[in-house]
């Protein structure tokens, strides 16, 4: 880790924001409160807009999922001595990318899509 993280605020920064996550994850397990009978045909309404917001919230569910376990990796490098050193490259990660993402793993250069095999 380098010198210039407070080690102690990186952790707190990271249990707030997998406490965050997690709250947000429950709540979005819960039965919908909305029921009804409408049938998904071949014309636009209210059924395919239910069915639009159901894929939202399937890929924000997902997105959590990403941040949550990316969080909990981060927490266990600031207990194994590794946190803020890229996970595949092992060179530091800048201060400015874990300043805006604590729960980055990966350099830039390895969190691009685009470089991987």
């Amino acid at each position: 880790m380098t010198d210039a993280i407070d080690e102690g605020e990186v952790r707190r920064l990271l249990q707030d924001k997998l406490n965050d996550v997690e709250e947000q994850l429950t709540s979005m397990a819960k039965p919908p409160t909305e029921q009804s009978n409408i049938s998904f045909g071949k014309r636009v309404g209210d059924g395919t807009q239910m069915a639009v917001d159901r894929l939202a919230q399937v890929a924000v569910h997902d997105r959590l999922q990403l941040i949550r376990d990316g969080v909990v990796r981060a927490l266990a490098k600031l207990d194994e001595g590794s946190y803020g050193r890229c996970e595949v490259c092992g060179k530091p990660i800048p201060e400015g990318r874990l300043e805006a993402l604590p729960w980055a793993v990966l350099c830039l250069q390895h969190a691009d899509p685009r470089a991987r095999p």
